[in-house]
């Protein structure tokens, strides 16, 4: 009975390989065409159930919910996706890829946080592999795997609790998140190359665990990753033309997107745009064709992105530019949350979380936690120009990502086959 093991190293391209020799050991490349937007829980969605978009509802790594005028990112619920998945009727093992929860999979490991009436936090996992992960590796690095300390502990942890669960549960399926280069490749626009190698490192990690138990490793990536020079403040273009409403308040300005009459959900280089005045669709789109920054603004169908999450609109930056989700005007009446880590209630993808105003700052808010203060993690800074890197759009085959394994498919589409082939499993 066959097994496999899918490696996900985000931000992994065909140039990257060079720098990776355990990876580049698995064979040629196949370098493959991403849905847009090209970003993780779209990308992954697409991997695993082999539709685009328009058919498995991921429109990005977060949308609009028109029912609740709510914008969501990063929700886990693998009830979100339509369509069957590559791994049902597997015993698989899903560490750490996206929509994890409730996904059936014999074997799980996800990151979640514990949540307190009084607004604390304490970081843990979902550890659903038999296996005692915490207790055997020690807590997972969360302040690692997303935040100005994002960088390499988390995804060798990740490395070594999948090595772990394969050797000990020896799952037919196995897939691994590695989001190393995801961190660097978007803090700079020219990233030092060690970090190509300390994923490599990880990837080995998984790759002799794979083999230990004879299944056949295959490497993926959901995207490569761009320079970039500026960014576009699309909500801000939007309120300077009085289609955006904003609450007024003691925590600073509060987006209201069921009051707008168009709104954008930013998600790096693409974003959907939400018209709930029908008479503004024209001069919303037209508005926002013209602006620098952005090469086109698009119907969803014409990217397979026709779905009732979608916005109105998808807005697509120059190959040099991303769109912040920036809407207030002022930094002074900036939302007390622009200046944490907060995925969740931002209306918009922030790559500056990935930086930090002042380390003295940060360890003097630590030092209140600690004291049992009330405090608010405001280290994070409200300067776009910072971000040196990005991804989401197609633009050329040297930025697209690869799949590396044997007689590799060359559409992203025909992923879910590939591997259930390998599985020997219709």
């Amino acid at each position: 009975m066959k097994s496999v093991c899918i490696i996900n190293v985000v931000g992994l391209t065909r140039e990257l390989l060079n720098h990776a020799p355990r990876i580049a050991q698995l064979g040629a490349p196949r370098v493959w065409t991403p849905p847009v937007p090209a970003v993780t829980c779209t990308v992954q969605a697409t991997l695993l159930t082999g539709k685009m978009p328009d058919e498995h509802g991921i429109v990005g790594n977060g949308w609009y919910e028109r029912s609740s005028a709510e914008v969501r990112f990063w929700q886990q619920s693998n009830r979100l996706i339509s369509g069957d998945l590559l791994y049902h009727g597997v015993d698989t093992a899903k560490m750490f890829w996206w929509f994890n929860q409730h996904s059936g999979v014999r074997w799980s490991a996800t990151p979640k946080p514990h949540y307190g009436c009084d607004g604390s936090k304490v970081f843990d996992i979902i550890d659903d592999t038999g296996c005692r992960l915490v207790d055997q590796l020690g807590p997972f690095p969360f302040f690692s795997f997303w935040g100005p300390n994002a960088g390499l502990p988390a995804s060798q942890w990740i490395a070594e609790a999948t090595a772990k669960v394969m050797r000990e549960q020896r799952p037919r399926l196995t897939l691994c998140y590695l989001p190393h280069l995801d961190y660097d490749f978007q803090r700079y626009a020219k990233p030092d190359l060690q970090r190509v190698a300390e994923i490599d490192r990880c990837a080995a990690i998984v790759i002799d665990a794979a083999q230990d138990i004879g299944a056949i490793p295959i490497v993926v990536s959901e995207y490569g990753l761009v320079s970039v020079t500026r960014s576009v403040a699309i909500n801000r273009i939007l309120r300077q033309h009085g289609l955006l409403t904003v609450r007024q308040g003691p925590y600073g300005e509060m987006l209201i997107p069921g009051d707008c009459k168009a709104f954008a959900v930013a998600d790096h280089q693409i974003a959907h745009v939400y018209v709930n005045d029908p008479s503004q669709f024209q001069r919303v789109g037209q508005l926002l064709a013209e602006q620098p920054g952005i090469q086109a603004v698009v119907a969803p169908e014409e990217l397979r992105l026709k779905h009732p999450r979608s916005g109105d609109w998808i807005a697509m930056a120059k190959p040099d530019a991303w769109f912040s989700y920036y809407y207030w005007n002022e930094d002074r009446l900036a939302p007390d949350f622009a200046r944490t880590v907060d995925i969740h209630r931002k209306p918009g993808y922030d790559p500056c979380e990935l930086f930090i105003t002042s380390k003295l700052r940060a360890m003097f808010r630590v030092a209140q936690k600690k004291l049992g203060f009330r405090m608010k993690m405001d280290v994070i800074p409200l300067d776009a120009s910072l971000v040196g890197g990005s991804h989401g759009l197609v633009n050329s085959l040297e930025h697209n990502p690869v799949v590396i394994g044997p007689d590799a498919p060359e559409d992203i589409l025909e992923f879910k086959n590939y591997i259930r082939g390998l599985l020997d499993v219709r």
